[in-house]
């Protein structure tokens, strides 16, 4: 990202509990998740110190966590790439890239997961 005009805009280690996994236990109860999220934007000049001139980090969180409520999915990797197609929604979006882990589903990892990366 050369561009003057392009900035970064990351959520790190957002936790939410979601209804994720293709075993029955996971299907039964919600487990944690760890969502990381950057984007990189394209802001239209100056900002004016106003945050409708802005991708705002509050309500991308918001929309993800919009998501993980719509109800169970068997793979992080289809949260993944529904947060990033919903990001990418947003035309200021140049790319978006998600990483979805589980934390507390294999006893000795910090966590497990998937990391993708997609470009408008």
């Amino acid at each position: 990202m050369n561009d003057k005009s392009e900035r970064r805009v990351f959520i790190r280690d957002l936790e939410l509990s979601a209804l994720i996994g293709v075993h029955g236990h996971e299907k039964a109860k919600p487990q944690r998740v760890r969502l990381n999220v950057e984007l990189y934007v394209r802001e239209a000049g100056d900002t004016a110190d106003d945050i409708r001139n802005v991708v705002s980090y509050e309500a991308v969180i918001a929309r993800i966590e919009a998501i993980v409520a719509q109800g169970h999915v068997h793979l992080v990797e289809t949260l993944a790439e529904r947060i990033a197609r919903d990001c990418l929604a947003d035309e200021r979006v140049v790319s978006v890239r998600v990483r979805v882990e589980k934390p507390d589903i294999i006893r000795n990892a910090a966590g497990v997961g998937v990391e993708i990366e997609r470009r408008r």
